[in-house]
């Protein structure tokens, strides 16, 4: 099985000349750590033998400076392992991001937005801990060891035999514990992202559920989740606290067998004193590391489990992409047409909901407005999404000015298309901001503003263009919403333009204000109108009625009401309610 952390090779050889001064400082601190126990030893040696005082002074001072110049390596070796993690998280992070922005719908289906926050974030921090502290520790314990290893053999080669000897259990525990840790960390990641989707959805959802008295119960929930959550974590933590002791406990066994078979060379003579407090130094910075290497077992499995989670993200292709040679769109000032051949469509893993759109066919002529009316659940919007290749057919084409959807540019395709959604989308910036996103600042805004209505709004706004908005939009209404996405759309100037239901948040005079102005000012370009309300699309050259997906009539205004059918219906039960509305009021 491939390992998953591979993947940051090519961002560690970007930055090798980072990671090579890195470990050449662990390579110096090392071995300048490793001079210190010859120094206790002459010291030692000295005081036994009855040396001088300048012989002692010497050897301290010689003591201070390795000590200062290994200090200084080590310094060296933290800031720059650490800082380069922080570099390769940046880069990670950029890269995530850039790849999610091009994703299909299809995707975000599937990812709830919490869960890809938590990997984003937690998991993204445990592939960092891998990059900088645990290639330090690991670096650190494997050169220390090599470097400790000479002075040891140097002293008695049958003692560092003695007291290695428990060590050789060190890989088969690693294996063991390793794999927990993998499994329990998987588990606890999964539990966050879990955490994480309900904090999002209550937090966008926090006025539906004061709405509802529903506090009590999603408090419960969130208890719920929060302590499977942390009886995962603990879980981890118990393989985690269980290890590092096991290694401690390897090392107190090959120092039990120092002090006991040094010891007895020490009485024999054949061992100094300072020989043996010099290899029983060497002894405790081989054992240290091996315990700190228990702390990099632990971040190098949860940095696995983590890359992981984040190659799941990595790995997923965009359903919905440019063809690799795209055939440009007709050359036009004004408007294109659209056309529905023999269109059917039912949304990805979802096919026991059937069919959404059956055999869908009709053409819109360059510059005409297009109605189209039905019921909740019809498949109105679902046109609207296939017209942008938010999602393509299962069977049929769509074509733009002739050119079927699939063979363009999607960058062309979206420039070519305004959609004003079903559900209004505001970011958290100015009015000017949002309205204009991306578009040149010529003018064009007031223009749009006048036409959308969004004008007559500003002055119950505290700074004009210029008022920031909160997340969604939270401190406009929703007919401002509303106004404000149908201005954003009229900014881009796009050849076709399509009303999806909005403006159901308006009052029928507002409304009626916002269709006199855009008939007006879309005179010259294709629209289509999606809407539950059909004085919105009985000025239409062509409205068509939906049906459980199907085209069930098509005409003018006055040919549907004379057919005395489907449309017919839904205006007397649209007019009904709206008296009774007025009676209620």
């Amino acid at each position: 099985m491939k390992l998953q952390l591979t993947r940051l090779l090519p961002d560690v050889r970007r930055y090798w000349l980072t990671y090579a001064a890195g470990l050449g400082c662990v390579i110096l601190s090392s071995y300048l750590r490793a001079l210190g126990p010859g120094y206790v030893q002459q010291g030692l040696d000295l005081l036994r033998a009855g040396g001088t005082l300048a012989d002692l002074r010497r050897v301290i001072f010689l003591m201070l400076g390795v000590g200062l110049v290994a200090g200084l390596a080590r310094f060296g070796m933290r800031q720059t392992l650490n800082s380069v993690s922080r570099r390769i998280e940046t880069d990670l992070r950029n890269r995530l991001f850039a790849h999610l922005e091009r994703l299909s719908a299809e995707f975000y289906d599937k990812y709830p937005t919490g869960d890809l926050m938590a990997r984003a974030t937690n998991d993204l921090l445990n592939v960092r801990m891998v990059a900088g502290p645990g290639v330090m520790y690991l670096s650190d314990t494997l050169i220390g060891a090599a470097v400790v290893l000479p002075f040891m053999l140097h002293l008695d080669p049958r003692l560092t035999a003695l007291a290695l000897a428990p060590l050789l259990l060190l890989p088969v525990a690693m294996i063991i514990f390793g794999r927990a840790i993998h499994r329990r960390t998987v588990a606890a990641q999964a539990a966050f992202s879990e955490l994480t989707s309900s904090v999002h959805e209550n937090l966008s959802g926090a006025r539906v559920v004061r709405a509802y008295r529903q506090e009590a119960a999603e408090i419960e929930r969130f208890k719920t989740i929060n302590e499977g959550y942390s009886r995962r974590n603990l879980a981890l933590a118990r393989v985690s606290s269980a290890f590092h002791p096991l290694l401690g406990f390897f090392g107190g066994l090959g120092g039990a067998a120092v002090i006991w078979r040094g010891g007895t060379l020490v009485i024999q003579g054949t061992l100094s004193a300072g020989q043996f407090v010099e290899f029983g130094l060497y002894l405790v910075m081989l054992v240290w590391p091996m315990i700190a290497l228990g702390w990099a077992v632990t971040l190098v499995q949860r940095g696995e489990a983590s890359m992981g989670r984040l190659a799941e993200l990595l790995d997923a292709a965009p359903t919905i992409t440019s063809p690799p040679a795209p055939v440009p769109l007709p050359v036009t000032a004004g408007a294109r047409s659209v056309t529905f051949e023999g269109v059917w469509f039912r949304y990805p893993n979802a096919h026991a909901r059937g069919w959404v759109l059956q055999d869908v066919n009709f053409t819109l002529p360059a510059g005409q407005a297009l109605g189209i009316v039905g019921g909740t659940g019809s498949g109105k919007s679902t046109l609207a999404e296939l017209l942008v290749r938010t999602y393509d057919p299962d069977r049929g084409r769509i074509l733009l000015d002739g050119v079927d959807l699939r063979t363009l540019d999607l960058r062309d395709l979206r420039r070519a298309i305004g959609v004003v959604p079903q559900e209004t989308f505001l970011f958290s910036d100015t009015i000017r901001g949002n309205v204009l996103l991306g578009a040149p600042d010529d003018g064009r805004l007031e223009q749009a503003a006048e036409v959308s209505q969004l004008a007559a709004a500003l002055p119950e706004l505290p700074n004009g263009y210029a008022t920031m908005l909160g997340e969604r939009g939270i401190n406009l209404s929703g007919g401002q919403r509303q106004r404000a996405a149908i201005a954003r759309a009229l900014a881009q100037d796009p050849p076709v333009f399509v009303l999806d239901d909005s403006l159901s948040a308006v009052d029928g005079q507002t409304e009626a204000k916002i269709l006199r102005q855009l008939r007006s000012a879309l005179a010259r370009r294709t629209r289509l109108i999606i809407s539950h309300r059909l004085s919105a699309v009985r000025d239409a050259e062509q409205i068509l009625v939906l049906e459980e997906g199907k085209i069930v009539e098509r005409g003018t205004h006055a040919e549907l009401m004379a057919l005395r059918g489907r449309y017919y219906d839904l205006l007397w039960r649209q007019q009904v309610e709206e008296e009774l509305e007025e009676v209620a009021g």
